[in-house]
């Protein structure tokens, strides 16, 4: 999905919320929630527990090797995914605080949780991670094998999220969209930088220009 359909799909389900929001949103989380296998609620939680490890391992681990092989455009592939990471979060922490949509199993008994969380539920800070993480990856390194896995991953980390119970459908879209666009503004940012201050940055990324 490129940049633009994410945005128009992202704009388009904000209408149909914004009309009949939150029969569509507990509608759709019931049919995935309650009815569910439960036998597969360890692995879909083995994949939502993945999101902070793989979050904080990825940029560091560009940003440790890239020292180790001396390679400076991994270095700072390091820093912009790190970077996004940590405004992906502040974003989304801003969001919940200000909101204070409640659980979706504080609110219909219907719904039940893997286990509960006292946070409030909007945005899902663990899509907002994993596809703050699958962008940056994708925009470093623009390639099928890296794309793929990268948004695969995302799209389970997001849909574990419902089938455990633990947001609307809104609160994974919107997180995916955050992360999504912390990782793109991330990533411009660093270019205009390197086109403000050509002189200063690493000769494999003057190089690129």
């Amino acid at each position: 999905m490129t940049q633009k359909a994410f945005l128009l799909f992202f704009f388009l389900f904000c209408i149909i919320s914004l009309n009949d929001g939150q029969n569509i949103d507990i509608n759709l989380l019931r049919k995935i929630n309650v009815n569910r296998s439960t036998n597969l609620d360890g692995s879909f939680n083995l994949i939502s527990n993945s999101t902070y490890p793989i979050g904080i391992a990825a940029p560091l681990g560009l940003f440790v090797v890239g020292h180790l092989k001396h390679n400076e455009k991994m270095v700072n592939n390091g820093i912009i995914s790190g970077s996004a990471v940590v405004l992906t979060v502040a974003i989304s922490a801003a969001l919940k605080y200000s909101i204070r949509r409640n659980r979706p199993y504080d609110t219909y008994p219907d719904i039940r949780p893997y286990s509960a969380d006292n946070s409030p539920s909007f945005p899902s800070n663990h899509s907002s991670v994993a596809f703050c993480t699958a962008t940056s990856l994708s925009l470093a390194y623009p390639k099928w094998y890296i794309i793929v896995p990268s948004y695969t991953w995302a799209s389970a980390v997001a849909y574990s999220r419902l089938h455990l119970g633990e947001h609307y459908p809104s609160d994974v879209v919107a997180g995916a969209f955050v992360g999504a666009a912390s990782a793109v503004v991330s990533y411009k940012l660093n270019k205009w930088i390197l086109r403000q201050y050509y002189g200063v940055f690493p000769k494999a990324q003057r190089a690129e220009k």
